[in-house]
């Protein structure tokens, strides 16, 4: 490369360095699309709604909710790794899609570190181990029991083959000592459904879709997932209270964008979305999605995803699950 040659090179990157730092400087100058990778009316899409208003208040600009479900939320996450990365595409990325996936399935179409940015974890739940209301089974214990006595005839729904509750059963299943059988749905809701009619017998549920039929006395909980017990339902045990010290997990939600986002656009949408979570009036419309606020940095949350997916990595190895 001759002497000038280089020197028009250097000159353009500056150059794109600078435009770089104006487009942060005026961002946003028009509305930013939010991505949720799930179809309309759970609990991601909940979430994306709450804060989306909120920081597009803020920020002086709409924030475009879009649901863009399939393929166990690889099309929309997929679509947001390789939108342009000038801030007006973000992802409500979940443990599913971020975590889980990388775990399961031998192929993606994304990275979820390299194709990334963490912004912000918004929230996190844990998962609720619930059985049918009618089960003679009013704790852990009873119902590993119960399941001793009859192997096999005992049945556990989740949300698809592969998916967080489908590896987190069959964890329970191989540490408690006892076989069930799997019943794939497509989602928690037709789950539930199910385990409400009686059609199953157990399904690991996320506190939104299992809250009112507890209250209602429908279904019966008999312990949750996260290392300490829920705000939501502060009478139920963890698994590691219940003799299980070795099965902890939680769900999360939170926001990225594409790799090579600017610095400062990641600092300002950060900045953002920590205000709104910090809010009274957000935190209680989060706490009746049974969702606990977190607002963590950007490094905080992308050394947490490094940690999850490595802890899934091993869950799913070691329940012997894999997917196409």
């Amino acid at each position: 490369m001759t002497v000038m040659r280089r020197r028009a090179l250097l000159l353009a990157l500056a150059a794109q360095g600078v435009a770089g730092r104006v487009l942060a400087a005026d961002y946003p100058t028009r509305p930013i699309r939010f991505i949720v990778p799930y179809a309309p009316g759970g609990g991601a899409d909940a979430v994306a709604r709450i804060l989306g208003r909120r920081v597009g208040d803020s920020l002086g600009q709409s924030i475009l909710i879009e649901n863009k479900g399939g393929a166990g939320s690889i099309l929309g996450t997929d679509l947001v790794a390789k939108s342009a990365p000038d801030g007006y595409t973000m992802l409500l990325g979940q443990s599913g899609p971020i975590s889980i996936n990388p775990a399961v399935y031998k192929s993606l179409p994304y990275d979820p570190v390299k194709d990334f940015i963490p912004v912000v974890m918004t929230n996190s739940y844990p998962y609720v181990l619930v059985v049918n209301g009618k089960l003679p089974a009013n704790s852990l214990q009873e119902f590993v029991a119960l399941a001793k006595s009859k192997p096999g005839s005992i049945n556990y729904g989740t949300t698809g083959v592969g998916a967080a509750n489908h590896l987190m059963t069959e964890l329970f299943s191989r540490n408690a000592g006892i076989k069930m059988t799997h019943i794939p749905y497509r989602g928690t809701a037709l789950a539930v459904a199910d385990l409400v009619a009686g059609q199953v017998t157990m399904v690991f549920g996320d506190p939104v879709s299992v809250l009112p039929h507890m209250r209602s006395g429908t279904l019966r909980a008999l312990a949750v997932s996260s290392p300490q017990r829920s705000p939501v339902a502060p009478e139920v045990p963890t698994l590691m209270e219940s003799g299980y010290p070795d099965l902890e997990a939680v769900a999360w939600h939170g926001v990225l964008v594409p790799a090579k986002t600017p610095p400062e656009i990641v600092k300002t949408l950060n900045a953002e979305f920590v205000k709104a979570l910090r809010d009274p009036e957000i935190k209680e419309l989060l706490s009746k999605q049974a969702m606990q606020p977190v607002g963590d940095t950007p490094a905080e949350f992308a050394a947490f995803i490094q940690k999850d997916i490595a802890t899934w990595k091993v869950v799913a190895a070691a329940a012997n699950v894999s997917v196409e």
